[in-house]
This record gives C-alpha cells, structure tokens and sequence, in this order.
C-alpha cells in the first residue's frame, strides 16, 4: 500500500516509515504543520531536515490544504500519530482504504491530545495504545488493534519508549491488514472521555498535598502537550521560580521538601 504519513514526531515518522518498508508497504510522503509546531517538543525543523530521504515532506499552510497535498499523492492509506490539526473530512476522504490514527491509550477512555499525562495525574498502572480508523471528531473512530503497557515511573518519552515500540510494532500490522482488507472495524464501546491541555490550577506544586500526588504531577508535566502557556510543575524553592523535572519517593541526591505524608526528593530542576 502507498501510505502518507502525517506527523509533528521525528521519532514516529522514521519508525514508521521502516516499520512500513519492512511490512512490505510503500511510505512517499511526510505531511506536517507549522502551526503549533512545538507541541510536541521544538523540532520541526529537525523533523523536516533530517525527514527519511524517499519521504516527499508536505507542508499545508491552512487544514483546508491538506487535501489537495494528499491527493497529488494518491495514497491507499494515511497513517497519523502527534499530529496538532483535526483532520477534515475533505482529506479523510482522499486515501483509498481511508485514514489511522494511533493514540496512546486504551479507547475511548482518554480522548484527546494529551492521554499519557492525563492517565500518570489520575494514578493510571497501564496506559494503551490503540489503533483506530479516523473519522471528523477526534479519537472516535472505530478499533482496529489494540494493547495495552504498564506505566512504571517513567519521567519522558525517552524511558517510555522502550515499552511502547514493542506494542506499536505487534499493533500496526494488524491495524494495516484489516484497512487493507477493509475491515470496518470495531466500534468503540461506552462514551469514553475526553480530555484537554492541563490549566493554570495545575502549574504549582502544593507541597502541602501528599507525596504521591507530588511526584504524578512531576512525572504528568513532562509528558504533557505544549500548548505556549506556562508548563509546570512549577515551585518556589529558596525564592526562585523552578520547573521541576524529577523527583524521587525514595531518599536520593537532591533537594528534601516535606509533603503532608512525608519527605520527597527534588533530583532535577530547571529555570521556567
């Protein structure tokens, strides 16, 4: 199959593109945005320089773009992952065998474009990764594979990965099987929820809150969207204004700070 990829995520684009190549499929096209290019993380233009060499990299100046860019291309399938636009309807109609989107969660249990951060904040064990046909509104569209990875105390997607490059690789050939046999697929079960960007009320640490609360927030920021407000999680510690990065339940080099329950260490900082 001919497949677009579209994308903001230079490690999603070049895994998928081997991951296709590998699979037998034929990836011609990276399609991009400059706007809100920093949501996940400040590397358009690494993402365009540095694009897989047989990959055309399209850029849309507007939503209303991206289905004439997908059309010069004739695509079977369009695959999509951290990507800052909705997709229109226009350009979901434009793949032969329609559009996938991968999210990183267990469908329909958080929708939207922050899950990962979301389910760390709610004391979530296991997130999911699921694979779904696209449709007009957002991470509805019905399943077509679907897994699920134990969250430990992963502080970014670096240390994440591990876990979630096994599952993607299991999960994207049935997904692409069924589209190529045009499996409708499944229908997502219940009213599932939807989730935003975090807001203001969750910047700052409440150190008066308990340990474990503490570091959720810590660990939930860093996988949270960018959004070009504030990020957090922000604390004032010897009169300054920091961003912590890391912090420990268990006795490490660092910063003590006492929380309701007890003690929690600040092991990295950084300015706001």
């Amino acid at each position: 199959m001919r497949v677009v990829v579209i994308s903001q995520v230079p490690q999603a684009v070049h895994g998928y593109t081997e991951l296709l190549r590998a699979l037998g499929h034929e990836p011609i096209a990276l399609l991009c945005s400059r706007e809100h290019a920093g949501r996940y993380g400040d590397a358009f233009d690494t993402l365009v320089r540095d694009a897989p060499d047989e990959l055309d990299v399209v850029v849309p100046a507007t939503r209303a773009g991206i289905a004439p860019l997908l059309r010069r291309y004739e695509p079977d399938v369009v695959l999509c992952s951290g990507f800052p636009w909705k997709v229109p309807a226009d350009a979901l109609e434009v793949p032969r065998l329609g559009a996938i989107n991968g999210h990183p969660s267990l469908l329909p249990r958080y929708r939207g474009p922050s899950p990962v951060s979301w389910a760390i904040r709610n004391g979530e064990t296991e997130i999911g990764w699921t694979y779904h046909r696209m449709d007009v509104d957002l991470d509805t569209g019905a399943i077509l594979a679907q897994g699920s990875i134990p969250l430990g105390d992963e502080h970014s997607w670096e240390e994440l990965e591990p876990k979630l490059i096994p599952c993607i690789a299991e999960l994207l050939p049935r997904a692409l099987a069924r589209m190529e046999a045009r499996d409708p697929g499944d229908a997502q079960r219940g009213e599932g929820d939807y989730f935003s960007f975090f807001g203001a009320d969750y910047l700052f640490i409440d150190w008066s809150g308990s340990r474990v609360d503490v570091h959720r927030q810590v660990r939930a920021w860093r996988f949270a969207s960018a959004t070009g407000g504030a990020r957090g999680a922000l604390a004032e510690i010897d009169g300054k204004t920091v961003r912590v990065l890391r912090t420990s339940l268990e006795q490490a080099d660092g910063r003590a700070m006492e929380c309701a329950d007890g003690i929690i260490w600040i092991v990295e900082t950084e300015a706001p």
